[in-house]
C-alpha cells in the first residue's frame, strides 16, 4: 500500500493531545480544520494510514500480546511475565497497562478521523473518498473493543472523546461485556457497509470485515451467523492458504500476501508505517545475537506445546527451534568476539547436547520461537534485521483462521461432525501442515488445530476463555508449564482470572471503573 509519510507520522500530532486517562485521547481544541484538508483521496488515505502502523500498536504488539494470549494460555513460557504464567496478574502489570493504553490511544485516533470526516461529507467534500475512510475507522474500532471486551470483560466505549473533553466529567464508568461486544459488531457493520469488496495490499475491504465478525459470531457461539459470515469469505475466492507458512512470519516479501486478511502493517527503512517490527529479539535463540541483530529468547516455547503436536505436523519445525533444526543460510559472526569471525560458516543449526558449542542452546525448555523471527540479520543470510527491529507485519486475522471458524461453527457445539464442507475446510489446514485428512471432528478436534496453527500469535487465550470458566479451568489445570527441571502445575484457577485487571493508575484517576460495570445500551 502506498502512502504519504507524512501524513502518517503527523496525523496524531495534528489530532491529538495527552489526556489524564489513556482511554480518552481527545482531539486539540485548537487543532486544523476540515476546511483546508482532506480534500482528495491522498490526504485521507494518508490519514488512516495511521490505523494500520505499528506506530500506535507498538505497546501492544510488542511483548503485551505475547504475555496475554500466549503466556496466560500455556503456549509460552518466560522467566520475564511471570504472573502470566502463574495467573497472580495485577492490576500494576506493565503489560496490561501498555495494551490497554495502545488500544484506546487507536481507538483516538479513529474516533477524531469519524467525527472529521464526517463532518467534512457535510460540508461537501467527496463522499467516493470519506465514506471507504469512515468504514475503514468502524473496523478498526470493532476490532479494539473485540479485544478490549474479550481482555477486561466490562471496559469504557468512548465514540466522542471532544465531547467528553468539553464536558469536564471524566467520571466514565466500564459497561458490560455484552454491550462492548455488541457495540464492536455493530462497529463491523458498518465497517461490512462501507468498505470496498478489493483495494491495495494491505487495507482492509469488506471481506475482512465479514471475517471479523464470523470471529466475534464465534466468541458469543451464535454458530449460524459465524458459518455464514465465514462462508462469505471462503466464496468470495479472495483468500487462500500459501504454501510458505514460516515466510507469513519471517519475511519482508511476504508481507500482505493471500492469505492475511488484516495486519499491523511494518517496514525497515524510511518506514512510512511509523515503526519497524519489534518482535524479533525476545523470541530468537541467544546463539543468533549479531551486532546486526539482537536476539533475547525471552520467550519460548512451554513444554505443554510441544507435547502437543501429531507426529509429523510440519507447523512444529515451521514454528519452533528444537534440537537439530538448521537453517544453512545464516552464517552469522559472533558479536563482540573477533575469534569467532567463522562463526556458523556453514550456517546455523540448533543444539542442545553441545550447548557450550556454536549454535548451543540450553535454555528451559531447549526450544525457541520461529514465528517473527527474521534471522541474524540480512547480511547474513536473514532478511534485514536492524537491531530490534524487522520489518514483518504482525498477522491479527489469516484465511486459515476463518477455514476453521467455519468448520467449528458448522459443528455448532454438537459431539461431532462429518459434514463434507466443514471437513474440507477443516483438512485444508491440515493438509498444508502434511497431516492425514480427518472423516470427523469435535470441539476438542479444533481447539487443538487452533492451537498449534496459531501458536505465538497472541489468540489461544481467547480460545481457552471463550469455552466458559468450567472447561477453561479444566485446560489451564491440565498444562504443565515448568521446565524440563521442574514441572509446574496449576492447581487454583479462580474464575476472577477469566479477565484481566483494569490497570490500577486509570482507577486512581476514575474511580468508576473500580464499580460494578452498568448497562450502554438502554
Amino acid at each position: 500500500m502506498k502512502i504519504k509519510p507524512l501524513y502518517a507520522l503527523m496525523l496524531p500530532a495534528m489530532l491529538l493531545s495527552s489526556c489524564s486517562k489513556d482511554f480518552i485521547e481527545r482531539p486539540s481544541l485548537s487543532g486544523t480544520t476540515t476546511g483546508n484538508y482532506y480534500n482528495n483521496a491522498d490526504e485521507v488515505r494518508g490519514a488512516t494510514s495511521t490505523l494500520y502502523s505499528g506506530l500506535p500498536w507498538r505497546n501492544y504488539e510488542s511483548r503485551a500480546q505475547d504475555a496475554i494470549g500466549d503466556v496466560m494460555s500455556g503456549n509460552i513460557f518466560t522467566y520475564s511475565d511471570v504472573e502470566y504464567v502463574n495467573f497472580t496478574v495485577s492490576s500494576a502489570s506493565e503489560r496490561i497497562g501498555a495494551s490497554w493504553g495502545a488500544f484506546y490511544k487507536i481507538i483516538g485516533y479513529a474516533n477524531v478521523m469519524i467525527k472529521t470526516f464526517e463532518e467534512k461529507k457535510a460540508a461537501g467534500g467527496g463522499a467516493a473518498y470519506l465514506d471507504p475512510a469512515i468504514a475503514e475507522c468502524h473496523f478498526i474500532r470493532g476490532m479494539l473493543y473485540f479485544y478490549i471486551g474479550r481482555t477486561w470483560g466490562a471496559a469504557p466505549i468512548i465514540t466522542d472523546p471532544g465531547a467528553t473533553a468539553l464536558s469536564g466529567n471524566f467520571n466514565i464508568p466500564r459497561y458490560i461485556q455484552k454491550d462492548v461486544l455488541r457495540f464492536a459488531l455493530e462497529e463491523l457493520k458498518l465497517a461490512e457497509a462501507g468498505l470496498p469488496e478489493s483495494d491495495v495490499a494491505g487495507r482492509v475491504t469488506k471481506y475482512a470485515a465479514k471475517g471479523l465478525m464470523a470471529k466475534m459470531y464465534l466468541y458469543s457461539k451464535d454458530y449460524t451467523n459465524a458459518k455464514a459470515k465465514a462462508d462469505e469469505v471462503i466464496s468470495s475466492g479472495k483468500y487462500s492458504l500459501v504454501a510458505d507458512y514460516s515466510g507469513m512470519f519471517t519475511k519482508m516479501s511476504m508481507n500482505n500476501n493471500i492469505e492475511s486478511i488484516f495486519s499491523i502493517q511494518h517496514q525497515l527503512a524510511q518506514d512510512p508505517w511509523g515503526t519497524g517490527n519489534i518482535k524479533n529479539p525476545d523470541r530468537g535463540a541467544g546463539a543468533l545475537r549479531t551486532a546486526e541483530a539482537d536476539a533475547w529468547e525471552m520467550y519460548i516455547p512451554s513444554l505443554d506445546l510441544l507435547k502437543e503436536y501429531e507426529f509429523g505436523d510440519l507447523r512444529r519445525k515451521w514454528s519452533v527451534m528444537e534440537h537439530g533444526w538448521t537453517n544453512p543460510n545464516w552464517k552469522p559472526q559472533r558479536v563482540n568476539a573477533p575469534k569467532y569471525n567463522a562463526f556458523m560458516a556453514n550456517g546455523f543449526k540448533y543444539d542442545t547436547l553441545q550447548p557450550t558449542e556454536d549454535g548451543g542452546s540450553l535454555n528451559a525448555t531447549r526450544s525457541n520461537i520461529i514465528k517473527y523471527f527474521a534471522g541474524p540479520g540480512k547480511s547474513f543470510g536473514g532478511d534485514p534485521v536492524l537491531g530490534q527491529n524487522s520489518g514483518n507485519n504482525v498477522v491479527l486475522l489469516r484465511y486459515a483462521d476463518i477455514l476453521l471458524i467455519y468448520a467449528e461453527a458448522t459443528l455448532g457445539g454438537t459431539a461431532s461432525t462429518s459434514d463434507a464442507k466443514a471437513l474440507d475446510a477443516l483438512n485444508k489446514v491440515r493438509s498444508r501442515a502434511g497431516l492425514s485428512p480427518k472423516t470427523s471432528f469435535t470441539q476438542d478436534d479444533i481447539l487443538h488445530e487452533r492451537r498449534v496453527e496459531f501458536a505465538f500469535e497472541g489468540d489461544y487465550w481467547y480460545d481457552i476463555q471463550r469455552q466458559g470458566y468450567a472447561k477453561a479451568k479444566a485446560m489451564i489445570e491440565k498444562q504443565n508449564r515448568g521446565t524440563v527441571t521442574a514441572t509446574n502445575y496449576i492447581t487454583n484457577f479462580t474464575e476472577d482470572k477469566m479477565y484481566l485487571p483494569i490497570p490500577s493508575g486509570e482507577i486512581v484517576q476514575d474511580p468508576e471503573l473500580g464499580k460494578d460495570p452498568v448497562p450502554y445500551y438502554n
